[in-house]
């Protein structure tokens, strides 16, 4: 095996159980969040201030979720940092923030044999984007169809 098939190797065998770590955290965390909206949900599905309400659940849930992708760039800024592919956990930081959300503008570069893996993190961060975005729709796409039918009922009163 010479040099260059190592190093590659090397990203793929320390990017590939992050990927896996983050998007296990992100189901699990986004299942607990969406047990609880349910039962907020039930609880104040009768409110006459229903969509007000959950405009409020969502947002803490839109907020929960951003804690949520900071916590998971924090484990890929600890790899970075650890690996020493930059020098301090700031950078470290900064840097696994740009690439998890595909921004790409932090003039900050991975050591040259690590460079393979921030472009798997920020696959990574589209696929844990994209959940979150689902999760997002799936509980707008089950209150839409409650307002509806609190109007209705309201008017047929």
């Amino acid at each position: 095996m010479n040099f260059d098939n190592a190093i590659w190797n090397n990203n793929w065998a320390w990017a590939l159980p992050l990927v896996v770590v983050t998007v296990m955290l992100h189901v699990v965390v986004l299942g607990a969040i969406n047990t609880r909206v349910v039962v907020a949900l039930r609880h104040f599905r009768k409110h006459r201030r229903f969509m007000l309400l959950f405009i409020v659940v969502m947002g803490i849930v839109t907020l929960l979720a951003t804690l949520l992708h900071a916590a998971e760039a924090t484990i890929w800024a600890f790899a970075y940092h650890e690996l020493g592919a930059l020098p301090t956990m700031r950078n470290s930081m900064l840097y696994s923030l740009s690439a998890i959300t595909a921004y790409g503008h932090a003039d900050l570069f991975l050591a040259a044999h690590w460079q393979l893996m921030g472009a798997i993190e920020a696959l990574n961060g589209l696929l844990l984007f994209g959940l979150t975005t689902a999760f997002l729709y799936a509980h707008v796409q089950r209150v839409w169809p409650l307002e509806v039918h609190a109007r209705e009922e309201q008017a047929r009163l």
